[in-house]
């Protein structure tokens, strides 16, 4: 990724994907800014995916939620349309991909409900700042995320197994990590697994459910933290007639800080 699109302000990154110049993932995207994943739900069903989030506050760690129809988050960046600013979106119907698509205009509805959750590349920003090597953003690469055997807390129709990123650390490196990334408890908090990922359900660390594969190095173990693709799994269970999600590793990048929301 280049230096000038890691260090655009996040209003000119999303007028970029808005008009379709910019299509990649925003890993390394605005140093400094919150990215959030995305669920759109029927109204009707928002009650019950709310209570998914509120039982599983470290995969599903929620920054805002708009009212039905409304696609601006005022909070979250004056000009944001949800429509149209995030470079790649997932439709599901019946709990079933449909389709991918760049923008979701033509299929905006009045009764449906966004929800934006915290996002770990929030606080990959800090494990940089620190010295340490975030192997995504140093290869270029999305972040790596896997299906454990993990189960969420259920709500209603929505359960399911957990997602976790994965980043690879030394030893000593992963104990940084750990004390830096839970200073971020709403941006996932600090890992839940270190090494051994069949332990958590990974058969082979080098295929990743989604993502990319980065390399780790012979003295290095992956280290895993709760991942916000989560909802995506819990969807395909509950089979809502109609939803859409972000495709994983392409976030609403917005203009809160990420230091405002660092804790201690």
């Amino acid at each position: 990724m280049s230096s000038q699109i890691q260090n655009l302000p996040p209003q000119e990154l999303r007028q970029q994907i808005r008009s379709g110049q910019y299509q990649g993932n925003t890993s390394g995207c605005c140093a400094g800014f919150v990215q959030c994943n995305m669920v759109i739900l029927p109204s009707d069903w928002a009650a019950d995916f709310l209570k998914f989030c509120q039982n599983n506050p470290k995969p599903c760690p929620l920054i805002a939620l708009s009212e039905p129809g409304e696609f601006s988050i005022p909070k979250l960046g004056a000009d944001i349309d949800i429509r149209t600013d995030i470079p790649s979106y997932r439709v599901f119907e019946k709990g079933k991909l449909s389709a991918e698509v760049n923008d979701i205009s033509d299929l905006w509805r009045d009764d449906l409900v966004v929800f934006l959750l915290g996002c770990s590349f929030s606080f990959e920003e800090a494990l940089v700042a620190e010295g340490l090597d975030v192997r995504n953003i140093s290869e270029g690469v999305n972040v790596p995320m896997y299906r454990t055997n993990i189960d969420c807390t259920p709500a209603g129709p929505f359960a399911g197994k957990m997602v976790v990123s994965m980043r690879p650390f030394a030893p000593e490196e992963a104990l940084q990590a750990v004390e830096i990334s839970g200073r971020f408890p709403s941006v996932h908090g600090e890992p839940i697994h270190y090494a051994n990922p069949a332990e958590i359900g990974i058969q082979d660390i080098n295929k990743p459910d989604y993502g990319d594969k980065v390399s780790i190095k012979e003295h290095e173990h992956p280290l895993f933290w709760a991942c916000g693709v989560t909802p995506q799994v819990a969807l395909e269970n509950a089979k809502p007639p109609f939803c859409i999600t972000h495709s994983p590793g392409y976030m609403l990048v917005t203009d809160l800080k990420n230091t405002e929301l660092a804790e201690g």
